[in-house]
């Protein structure tokens, strides 16, 4: 069963980790989520991603309105995925629902990337295995981890992942589906590496848990360059690797094909310096909704089929799920205040 906690409109969120301070940006983050058509309906439910504090953010001042909605905080066990719940019954008019906190963002680049030889904590061993929508004993998983699960050190084989994922993919404008579908196979071997950031994350995430290193998505919000106003089209997935003697090593390959697409760079070896820039951290403005929340359930209608990952805001009417990528049924918005 879902743990669920009754929040009231307003929710306080001081959640602080016990480390060290590092100098990022902060501003004031808005969801506006509107369901037009439903009205009429006996039951609208929306799920949001609900973001939590962690060591590279601080989320705090939560507020939540809604018109009429019945409003919680679950977590869905399997993939651990955190989500706003709102329920309007009856809702008679078009159900709304905001939800906004402050956000320190203190993602920075790590100048200190070290192996040791420490086997890999228990809680991160999930972290090596397959799912449904990330299969990594078969096809191009199986082929190219062979020739790199050899080597000793993991992290010389997570170079080599990210090496071939650069090699291997590029950003595809044609994508309509938001940041993608994140299915790997289908990147590789149906889209000849084709995809947007969702598509190329999970590529890395599959061949670095085919090659022995944990590895997980994040979902969430990049600004490059930061600044207030709207940021709606600025959802994004990322990965993180576990090194031992390090913890959590941050990935963006799908930021170095985007850069290369946006400076029109054709070899991956004319990019080295967004290479370099996007492997173990970086200092843009980062907010990470959930991570790795894959085949995530949060309905009987979800239940036959899982979401291949969790990020956009979902939402049902009287049971059928509502198409996020249609601004005539599903309208939200998400805005960005930077502190002065």
């Amino acid at each position: 069963m879902r743990r669920f906690t009754e929040v009231l409109l307003t929710v306080i969120l001081a959640f602080s980790m016990a480390l060290p301070a590092f100098a990022g940006q902060s501003g004031r983050v808005t969801f506006d989520v509107a369901l037009q058509n439903a009205e009429k309906a006996e039951k609208v439910e929306l799920w949001l991603p609900y973001p939590m504090s962690d060591a590279n953010q601080d989320i705090t001042d939560m507020d939540i309105r809604s018109n009429g909605a019945k409003v919680g905080v679950e977590s869905e066990p399997v993939s651990g995925a955190v989500y706003l719940h709102a329920t309007w019954t009856k809702p008679g008019r078009t159900p709304t629902l905001t939800m906004s906190f402050n956000a320190d963002s203190h993602y920075r680049k790590n100048t200190d990337i070290r192996e040791t030889a420490d086997g890999f904590p228990a809680e991160v061993l999930k972290y090596l295995e397959a799912t449904p929508s990330l299969p990594i004993d078969q096809g191009f998983c199986a082929d190219v981890s062979a020739g790199i699960r050899n080597d000793a050190k993991i992290l010389d084989r997570a170079k080599k992942v990210y090496a071939w994922v650069l090699e291997n993919t590029f950003r595809d404008e044609a994508v309509k589906e938001g940041c993608g579908l994140g299915l790997p196979v289908r990147t590789i071997s149906g889209k000849s590496g084709g995809g947007k950031c969702a598509d190329i994350s999970s590529v890395f995430v599959a061949l670095a848990r085919a090659s022995g290193i944990p590895t997980r998505d994040v979902y969430g919000l990049r600004a490059d360059p930061a600044k207030s106003g709207e940021i709606t089209g600025n959802y994004h997935c990322w990965t993180e690797f576990y090194l031992p003697g390090t913890g959590w090593v941050m990935a963006d390959p799908a930021d170095v094909r985007k850069k290369m697409l946006i400076e029109k760079i054709e070899k991956v070896a004319d990019a080295q310096k967004w290479a370099d820039f996007f492997w173990g951290g970086d200092s843009l403005f980062r907010i990470a909704l959930n991570r790795d929340t894959r085949e995530t359930v949060l309905s009987d209608t979800t239940a036959k089929t899982p979401l291949t990952y969790f990020m956009y805001p979902y939402a049902e009417i009287d049971g059928k799920a509502v198409d996020w990528f249609s601004p005539r049924t599903f309208t939200f918005k998400v805005t960005l205040d930077l502190a002065k």
